[in-house]
């Protein structure tokens, strides 16, 4: 028999999730109408979603009103607790995503010409894969699909290509120089928003797979790429003393752009005096690191010119130089100076990703 303590939080919990519907559908027409202004040079409409913006916040307010009110009424734990968690963080999203939408259409309003064909159908492309992720993510959370919200999650990265070939078009626009350089420039922020837009599709996957199942996506755990020239020294080296250091903050491979054969006996060597095994290594070649779900936040060129000779990157991921213009060989001298420069180089990128607690 359900008691009346469990009828009153049942009856709380129906009432934030209808809010939570209602403040979704309007966000989810939000960023539908300002794709619509932008493709169809709708000024009137894009006015409306601005305007509209401020609805969107007062009814998050709203929900975040009654989710603490909830917390202290009835002291939730496990799945209640989490629930209450993940709309609270569902609230920040779909915020952010209103106010991305009140971006693009003041962006909209102020345009001078129209949208080139190419241009036009890529940007119809981007902003139906960014309305699909957020959609898909929202019914997966509604729903209580964590498979759902999973397969979600890995749409994201695939806009990568899309954003790609729209900003190589605006760029082939503004070298004609038949449009406003304005135009240009508010079309690439408008496209890299609606990518923004999906980011926070991937943000409420994640907070649906922490509400079902209490696991939540460790925001630090980076998963950094080495890649050098052959993959047999530096490249190595890194991944070896990052995987020893930092087991806890990263996952880490290496990469050669045209690996040797095989690692050199005096590196398995040279490694080992100093507690670290590549004797299992071999260089690896390097493929695409763009077709990922699971992206690298950090690719890092070892070796000089490397940087230039890498596949194409999704925009989420930081690509550094090092360049390390290390000494030639693979005697215990010069193995020793490269170490230490690369020991130096890794311990200040964790330091920076995941702080002084880095380990």
């Amino acid at each position: 028999m359900t008691t009346h303590y469990e009828e009153r939080m049942e009856a709380d919990l129906a009432e934030i999730r209808r809010k939570l519907t209602k403040v979704s559908e309007l966000v989810e027409n939000q960023v539908r109408d300002v794709s619509t202004a932008l493709l169809e040079e709708d000024r009137d409409l894009a006015s409306k979603v601005i305007l509209g913006d401020k609805q969107v916040n007062r009814r998050i307010q709203d929900i975040d009103h009654l989710v603490h009110a909830f917390i202290i009424r009835h002291a939730p734990s496990a799945k209640h607790l989490r629930f209450a968690s993940a709309v609270l963080r569902l609230d920040v999203a779909l915020e952010r995503v209103g106010d991305y939408a009140s971006t693009i259409g003041r962006e909209v309003a102020q345009l001078e010409s129209s949208l080139p064909g190419t241009v036009l159908r890529d940007m119809d492309m981007i902003a139906q894969q960014a309305r699909t992720a957020l959609n898909r993510a929202i019914q997966a959370f509604q729903e209580e699909d964590e498979e759902a919200a999973i397969r979600t999650y890995g749409l994201v990265g695939q806009m990568d290509h899309t954003l790609r070939a729209v900003i190589a078009e605006l760029l082939a626009t503004a070298e004609k120089r038949d449009r406003p350089l304005h135009d240009v420039f508010a079309l690439l922020r408008i496209a890299t928003i609606i990518k923004r837009v999906a980011e926070q599709a991937a943000n409420i996957c994640e907070q649906t797979t922490f509400y079902l199942s209490g696991e939540l996506r460790d925001s630090k755990l980076f998963r950094i790429l080495f890649v050098g020239d052959r993959n047999d020294r530096s490249s190595q080296i890194a991944e070896a003393y990052a995987r020893k250091a930092f087991p806890e903050s990263g996952e880490y491979s290496s990469a050669g752009v045209s690996p040797s054969e095989a690692l050199d006996p005096e590196l398995a060597g040279f490694m080992d005096a100093r507690g670290l095994d590549v004797r299992s290594a071999r260089p690896s070649a390097l493929s695409a690191v763009d077709d990922e779900a699971r992206h690298y936040h950090v690719i890092v060129a070892m070796d000089p010119g490397v940087r230039g000779q890498l596949p194409p990157v999704p925009f989420r991921t930081v690509v550094l130089d090092w360049a390390l213009n290390a000494p030639a060989g693979l005697d215990e001298e010069t193995l020793d100076v490269v170490y230490k420069t690369v020991v130096t180089r890794v311990q200040d990128l964790m330091t920076t990703l995941a702080g002084p607690e880095a380990r």
